[in-house]
Protein backbone atom coordinates (compact mmCIF):
# COMPACT_ATOMS: atom_id res chain seq x y z
CA UNK A 1 0.00 0.00 0.00
CA UNK A 2 3.02 2.53 0.91
CA UNK A 3 4.64 2.09 -2.61
CA UNK A 4 1.62 2.77 -4.30
CA UNK A 5 1.00 6.17 -2.42
CA UNK A 6 4.60 6.62 -3.22
CA UNK A 7 4.05 5.93 -7.13
CA UNK A 8 0.76 8.13 -7.54
CA UNK A 9 2.75 10.98 -5.51
CA UNK A 10 5.11 10.93 -8.39
CA UNK A 11 2.42 10.40 -10.78
CA UNK A 12 0.83 13.72 -9.66
CA UNK A 13 4.16 15.84 -9.66
CA UNK A 14 5.40 14.74 -12.74
CA UNK A 15 1.95 15.41 -14.04
CA UNK A 16 1.90 18.90 -12.64
CA UNK A 17 5.35 19.59 -13.83
CA UNK A 18 4.37 18.68 -17.59
CA UNK A 19 0.94 20.75 -17.11
CA UNK A 20 3.36 23.54 -15.74
CA UNK A 21 5.97 23.78 -18.64
CA UNK A 22 3.15 23.00 -21.84
CA UNK A 23 1.09 25.87 -19.87
CA UNK A 24 4.20 28.14 -20.83
CA UNK A 25 4.70 26.75 -24.51
CA UNK A 26 3.92 29.15 -27.24
CA UNK A 27 1.61 28.68 -30.14
CA UNK A 28 1.11 30.04 -33.34
CA UNK A 29 -1.87 32.40 -31.99
CA UNK A 30 -0.52 32.52 -28.12
CA UNK A 31 2.37 34.13 -26.79
CA UNK A 32 4.84 31.83 -24.15
CA UNK A 33 5.37 33.99 -20.85
CA UNK A 34 8.90 35.14 -21.92
CA UNK A 35 7.31 36.78 -25.24
CA UNK A 36 4.72 38.17 -23.77
CA UNK A 37 7.06 40.04 -21.01
CA UNK A 38 9.38 40.90 -24.21
CA UNK A 39 6.36 42.19 -26.41
CA UNK A 40 5.31 44.51 -23.70
CA UNK A 41 9.22 45.80 -23.18
CA UNK A 42 8.91 46.53 -27.51
CA UNK A 43 5.76 48.27 -26.78
CA UNK A 44 6.97 50.29 -24.42
CA UNK A 45 10.06 51.17 -25.95
CA UNK A 46 7.79 51.75 -29.16
CA UNK A 47 5.38 54.42 -27.21
CA UNK A 48 8.17 55.95 -25.79
CA UNK A 49 10.41 56.98 -29.34
CA UNK A 50 6.79 57.95 -31.07
CA UNK A 51 6.50 60.05 -27.65
CA UNK A 52 9.81 61.83 -28.09
CA UNK A 53 9.84 61.93 -31.29
CA UNK A 54 8.19 66.05 -31.94
CA UNK A 55 6.63 65.81 -34.92
CA UNK A 56 4.59 62.74 -33.72
CA UNK A 57 4.11 63.76 -30.13
CA UNK A 58 0.31 64.72 -30.48
CA UNK A 59 -0.49 61.83 -32.86
CA UNK A 60 -2.88 59.48 -32.14
CA UNK A 61 -1.24 56.15 -32.62
CA UNK A 62 -1.90 52.76 -31.05
CA UNK A 63 0.95 50.35 -30.32
CA UNK A 64 0.20 46.49 -30.14
CA UNK A 65 3.01 44.11 -30.53
CA UNK A 66 2.79 40.55 -30.64
CA UNK A 67 6.20 38.26 -31.02
CA UNK A 68 8.20 40.93 -32.09
CA UNK A 69 5.64 42.44 -35.26
CA UNK A 70 4.17 45.49 -34.09
CA UNK A 71 1.10 46.83 -35.15
CA UNK A 72 0.31 50.84 -35.31
CA UNK A 73 -3.17 52.07 -35.46
CA UNK A 74 -5.12 54.84 -34.96
CA UNK A 75 -4.80 59.07 -36.62
CA UNK A 76 -2.18 61.01 -38.29
CA UNK A 77 -2.41 64.21 -40.07
CA UNK A 78 -0.21 63.36 -43.22
CA UNK A 79 1.10 60.34 -45.11
CA UNK A 80 4.55 62.12 -43.46
CA UNK A 81 3.82 61.42 -40.33
CA UNK A 82 2.83 57.62 -41.35
CA UNK A 83 6.31 57.55 -43.06
CA UNK A 84 7.75 59.25 -40.25
CA UNK A 85 6.31 57.28 -37.42
CA UNK A 86 6.81 53.43 -39.28
CA UNK A 87 11.12 55.17 -39.84
CA UNK A 88 10.40 55.79 -35.69
CA UNK A 89 9.38 52.08 -35.08
CA UNK A 90 11.62 50.19 -36.93
CA UNK A 91 14.83 51.68 -35.01
CA UNK A 92 13.28 50.30 -31.93
CA UNK A 93 15.29 47.23 -30.84
CA UNK A 94 13.45 43.88 -30.22
CA UNK A 95 10.51 44.78 -33.78
CA UNK A 96 11.07 42.59 -36.41
CA UNK A 97 8.24 43.76 -38.27
CA UNK A 98 6.01 46.96 -38.24
CA UNK A 99 2.70 46.74 -39.67
CA UNK A 100 0.83 50.11 -40.63
CA UNK A 101 -2.85 50.18 -39.99
CA UNK A 102 -3.00 53.81 -39.42
CA UNK A 103 -5.00 56.64 -40.30
CA UNK A 104 -5.53 60.04 -42.06
CA UNK A 105 -7.38 62.27 -39.93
Amino acid sequence: MEKTKIRFSIFLLAAAALTSVVGCAATNTQESTGQYIDDTAITAKVKAAIFNDATLKAAEINVETFKGAVQLSGFVKSNTDIRRALAVVQGVGGVRLVKNDMRLK
